[in-house]
């Protein structure tokens, strides 16, 4: 019960810091010159917006984590089993925000950021020995394969690299970056807490990532006052890889490597189908377009809003059946998975339907409509006519010909009331 404590301490001081620093860092990232301009190709905005947002959610993550463990020290619960594995992380943390806070400030090369990505995915390996162990194999009689160390360092690479830029690749939108990796997080966060073999580290590193990204989203979320940057996404992709692998990846269970890939589901995916399609199309795998989900949303009709809680729904839909599968097993996750699947579908298309409506009534059909008139102008209108009546010699307005009529009196006659609202309003109360 003492350790549920120490994960809402660490959500919350996480929370507090970013919003708190999220200003803080906007005008830092103004006064260094790391500002979006905005270019007709792909970006949605339409005016310059600071960068380096991601600092904001590394203030609250890293200030939640040490304010954690000392809390640790000082109540008796030891979360963590090695020093190591949040040095490593620490570390890893570091060099991919340098190489993040850089590119936002000088835009660094493709080959630039996979460097230094490889050196922090090789720091947080050999300082914690982080590394996926076994792999699923349907064919095995315990379900799973354990990896040699040969193909577990190269995988364990690729997968930190890929989630890293998966998560880039998904800041296409206002608040969807943030949205997502808080979606995520949390979910990483439930199944630690279903699954026993896991530890509190992972409890407490995914607490701390919802909270830091929860406390920026506010600042994130359209219209977004400041974009978290290649700082932000490299950082968020870079520990929510390393933490399933510390995590989920260390659990001997045929389903181990299905629930990470599920929680993670929506960048990983966009990623996968974005690689997939540059090199069907003949292009760099580095080159950017506008051919991810975000982009595809937003040219069947849908706002950026819209887009955006449609991508919530659909990373949340992942996460829960990654819930599910840990908990109730594969095939719950799979009925869950196509009955979600089906109610998104159907409510993308139905946003679309209600955002390009252009089912106007026939102006033609509205000719023999009178327009209703408003009762307070009905009313003025006759208590003017009475008392215009009364003060009128008898005939006075039928007598006479039209073009001895003055304006007020003609519009009386005719009930074209709007134009002097105010001068009978003043009569009335006279």
């Amino acid at each position: 019960m003492n350790m549920i404590y120490e994960y809402i301490i660490s959500f919350a001081v996480a929370f507090i810091v970013a919003f708190t620093a999220a200003p803080v860092v906007r005008k830092i990232a103004i006064k260094l010159k790391a500002i979006d301009i905005p270019s007709k190709s792909r970006n949605l905005h339409k005016k310059p917006i600071a960068l380096m947002g991601g600092l904001a959610i590394v203030c609250g993550f890293v200030i939640s984590i040490l304010f954690t463990i000392l809390s640790s020290f000082l109540t008796g619960n030891q979360w963590l089993e090695s020093f190591r594995d949040i040095a490593g992380l620490l570390v890893g943390i570091i060099i991919i925000i340098f190489i993040g806070a850089l590119d936002d400030i000088k835009h660094l090369s493709a080959k630039a950021r996979l460097v230094f990505q490889l050196l922090a995915a090789l720091t947080v390996i050999l300082i914690s020995n982080t590394r996926i162990e076994v792999i699923t194999n349907p064919f095995s009689p315990v379900g799973v394969t354990k990896l040699s160390p040969y193909i577990s360092y190269p995988l364990t690479i690729l997968w930190i690299i890929g989630v890293t830029n998966a998560l880039n690749l998904i800041d296409g939108l206002d608040g969807l970056a943030a949205g997502v990796a808080s979606i995520s997080s949390l979910t990483l966060f439930f199944i630690s807490l279903l699954t026993p073999i896991v530890g509190p580290f992972s409890s407490i590193i995914t607490a701390a990532i919802a909270g830091a990204t929860l406390g920026f989203l506010p600042f994130n979320f359209n219209p977004a006052k400041i974009f978290m940057g290649s700082t932000g996404a490299y950082f968020l992709g870079f520990t929510l890889a390393v933490v399933s692998v510390e995590g989920m990846f260390k659990s001997y269970t045929a389903i181990s490597i299905a629930i990470p890939v599920l929680a993670l589901g929506l960048p990983i995916f966009d990623t996968a189908f974005a690689v997939f399609r540059r090199i069907i199309n003949k292009k760099p795998v580095m080159c950017a377009d506008r051919g991810h989900l975000h982009h595809k949303l937003i040219d069947m009709g849908l706002s950026q809003k819209q887009s955006v809680v449609i991508l919530y729904i659909a990373s949340a839909a992942l996460g829960l059946c990654a819930i599910v599968l840990t908990d109730r097993g594969a095939l719950s996750a799979i009925i869950l998975l196509l009955l979600v699947s089906a109610f998104i579908i159907a409510g993308a298309r139905y946003m679309v339907g209600i955002t390009n409506d252009t089912d106007d009534i026939d102006p033609e059909y509205l000719k023999g409509i009178n327009p209703r008139k408003d009762e307070e102008e009905e009313a003025v209108r006759e208590n003017i006519i009475r008392n215009f009546s009364k003060e009128s010699p008898e005939g006075s307005v039928s007598q006479g010909n039209d073009s001895q009529e003055n304006d007020g009196q003609r519009n009386i006659r005719q009930g074209n009331i709007n134009p002097i609202m105010k001068v009978l309003r003043k009569a009335v109360n006279r």
